[in-house]
């Protein structure tokens, strides 16, 4: 994936550098600075996000409000009811995500709903305008919920014993959750996120690895970071 989002880069800076060249050149005459030209900032960073295995929700929203900015800088839409339309728009692409989640389910789900069943221990970490820590060191993992409000949370699995599928339940709300993971599993994200978002670029999968950590993410003006 980060090949792929290095080609799309790559080929966003040669189209730029041929429209300059062109210009120079006076064989085209194409006005870069248009208005509303400092929409692209969010679109092209939120497109390319599209195509990225994190928070597709965020790019999505983010690409939303780009062109509509643009549309307005266009004076193809009225501001006043960009603004009007932008919240619904919004708040229909995470409902219609809700929807698509409860209809097909995913493993997490089944994970959390057998360790509930089993009466097996969810580990629970909250942290409110406060931080806390929590290790598991040499503790059979399977489970946990994570909860920032105005604080942080950092998780650490490094040293835990992981003999299975695990799933972690995170949510941010103007806080930050740092989970720290072996190298031997696989970690696979699924985040709701509005002005925040979940990142887990510097942790790396490989199809040799035989557990998967499944962690979901509700990240409101919070961020949280796989490493």
């Amino acid at each position: 994936m980060k090949r792929i989002n290095n080609i799309l880069w790559g080929i966003v800076l040669i189209a730029i550098s041929a429209v300059l060249a062109l210009n120079a050149f006076g064989i085209t005459n194409i006005e870069i600075f248009f208005d509303g030209w400092w929409t692209l900032f969010i679109i092209i960073p939120s497109f390319i996000g599209l195509f990225n295995n994190g928070d597709r929700t965020a790019s999505l929203v983010g690409l939303l409000i780009g062109i509509f900015l643009l549309l307005a800088c266009q004076n193809v839409l009225d501001f006043d009811l960009l603004w009007k339309l932008l919240v619904p728009v919004i708040i229909a692409v995470f409902g219609v995500k809700m929807i698509l989640r409860g209809i097909v389910g995913n493993k997490s789900s089944e994970i959390m709903k057998t360790m509930k069943m089993n009466r097996e221990e969810v580990k629970i970490a909250f942290a409110a305008f406060s931080g806390q820590n929590i290790n598991f060191s040499y503790e059979d993992f399977k489970g946990a919920e994570l909860t920032a409000v105005f604080g942080g949370v950092k998780c650490d699995l490094r040293n835990a014993i992981i003999e299975e599928d695990a799933v972690i339940t995170a949510s941010s709300i103007f806080g930050g959750i740092d989970i720290l993971v072996p190298d031997g599993v696989n970690v696979k994200i699924n985040s709701n996120s509005l002005f925040g978002g979940a990142d887990a670029k510097k942790h790396q999968n490989s199809k040799d690895n035989r557990c998967t950590i499944y962690i979901n993410c509700t990240c409101i003006f919070g961020g949280v970071d796989v490493k």
